[in-house]
């Protein structure tokens, strides 16, 4: 220590190092903010709150366990709740892409409650003896399972603040505009060429359903993070931990969290394989792609105003060029696909990563937290964006709609069973030659009398079988 009043001495296995004063991480967090300069990306806030939980967790237990003094478990436990509350925030600096496991950013959680749990103890950060990171913090715990644990925690926080509360708003917006469009008819179309007539309602109930599967394969997906591998200590041996560590943390975490969280049945499993993680990422992906769908439709059927589908209007929420004037582009949209399409990136390269662990450990595990934990944070915030800035808003031009159904070609679908497949291709081609409608061509040819086709090419009917 020195009395210095700009830095203070730390030692670690590799030597001595001088820390600034008023930082909170140690020699280890300063050794790989020199060693990965590489992205300026920070880890995640949720990352940080899974590890203080699991912090929180781990000091309770193991003060009441007798492992560590019972005043620096009340120290380190006050210091994670000022962490949870939004303090020091800004001491969390070790690079996303880092020390193979996450071991710098594992350090840095211990340095920072070790240097301010001896504050609130009256002693000097960087007294160790004292307070250690390792000895203390740390204690019965290891980056094998830390880390592993975190991700699973830091998942199921987003999920819960971000993704699940953003679908379920989108899903009841979908099924409100489904109410309010259910009796305009338009022009179907697949192969992106005319088809038969359907309701602008059962395309936003349709949306709302497919949401509604994916938010449920989600949940499915994630109650995998719910087994934890906390107490696994190194390489999944339970090194160094108190007989009773290993149930009690897990059941202690539970309570903080109020998540049904269970130990997982074998200790070295948990620890090697990333499927859940995969899993819940796949599941992402999935929802990412249909969402991406949906976003294109919208911008399809909103094209326009005068030489597209324009269907439907989006909500103008800016100025869409900085040259033609009076131009609006579906903004929300687009940047709805863009982040669709990071999120299938994202799940590729968690693929990558799970598949690269040896041994006993997956070193690529810093790029899964936070690749899997960004996935379902900008998936929920885009989500909730573009329910807000876009589906609520959105308008029907039911004239539009009308027009194209009633001038599509397909209608003559409906004719099959009356008069044949291939005489209605023939009335469909005559049609499309001459301009005149399917109706008179019919009729002309003798095919059906008036009071058939009026029956038969009841747009209404044709359009209500989905919807009912």
């Amino acid at each position: 220590m020195t009395d210095n009043t700009d830095f203070r001495i730390e030692r670690d296995s590799m030597g001595d190092r001088q820390i600034a004063s008023n930082v909170y991480y140690g020699i280890q967090t300063l050794r790989a903010i020199e060693n990965f300069p590489i992205s300026g990306i920070k880890p995640l806030p949720t990352y940080v709150d899974a590890c203080i939980f699991i912090k929180k967790a781990t000091a309770i237990v193991n003060g009441e366990l007798g492992c560590i003094p019972e005043d620096i478990s009340q120290a380190i436990v006050k210091a994670t709740d000022e962490i949870l509350a939004g303090k020091l925030r800004e001491q969390f600096v070790v690079d996303v892409y880092q020390a193979g496991a996450g071991t710098s950013h594992h350090m840095n959680v211990n340095e920072v409650l070790a240097n301010r749990a001896l504050e609130i103890l009256g002693e000097d950060k960087g007294n160790y003896k004292r307070v250690s990171p390792n000895d203390h913090v740390n204690y019965g715990q290891s980056t094998n399972d830390v880390i592993p644990t975190a991700i699973r925690i830091g998942g199921l926080l987003a999920l819960a603040r971000t993704l699940h509360p953003a679908l379920e708003k989108a899903i009841a917006a979908l099924e409100n505009k489904a109410v309010e469009f259910q009796d305009i008819v338009k022009s179907g179309r697949t192969h992106l060429q005319d088809a038969v007539p359907v309701r602008l309602g059962e395309n936003f109930r349709a949306w709302a359903q497919i949401l509604s599967e994916h938010q449920n394969r989600i949940y499915t997906a994630s109650g995998d993070l719910m087994v934890l591998g906390l107490g696994g200590s190194a390489a999944g041996t339970g090194l160094n931990t108190h007989p009773e560590y290993r149930t009690r943390v897990v059941e202690v975490l539970s309570e903080l969290l109020e998540l049904p969280l269970q130990p997982a049945p074998h200790l070295m499993a948990a620890m090697q394989s990333m499927a859940p993680f995969v899993n819940v990422s796949g599941a992402l992906r999935n929802l990412a792609q249909d969402l991406a769908k949906i976003s294109h439709d919208l911008r399809l059927m909103d094209s326009g105003p005068k030489t597209g589908l324009k269907e439907i209007q989006l909500p103008p929420v800016q100025p869409g060029s900085s040259i033609m004037p009076g131009k609006y582009n579906p903004v929300m949209a687009e940047m709805t696909s863009m982040v669709c399409f990071q999120v299938m990136g994202y799940d590729n390269a968690i693929a990558l990563a799970a598949q690269a662990g040896q041994l006993e450990l997956n070193v690529m595990m810093p790029l899964i937290a936070y690749n899997l934990i960004h996935s379902i944070e900008i998936l929920g915030n885009t989500i909730a964006a573009l329910t807000q800035r876009c589906i609520e808003g959105i308008t029907a031009n039911k004239e539009r709609c009308l027009a194209y159904a009633e001038g599509s070609l397909a209608l003559v679908t409906a004719l099959n069973t009356h008069i044949g497949y291939l005489n209605a291709a023939a009335v469909a081609k005559e049609s499309l030659e001459t301009g005149k409608s399917l109706r008179q061509i019919v009729l002309e040819k003798g095919l059906m009398s008036e009071a058939e086709l009026a029956t038969v090419l009841n747009l209404e009917q044709m359009s209500s079988i989905v919807g009912g």
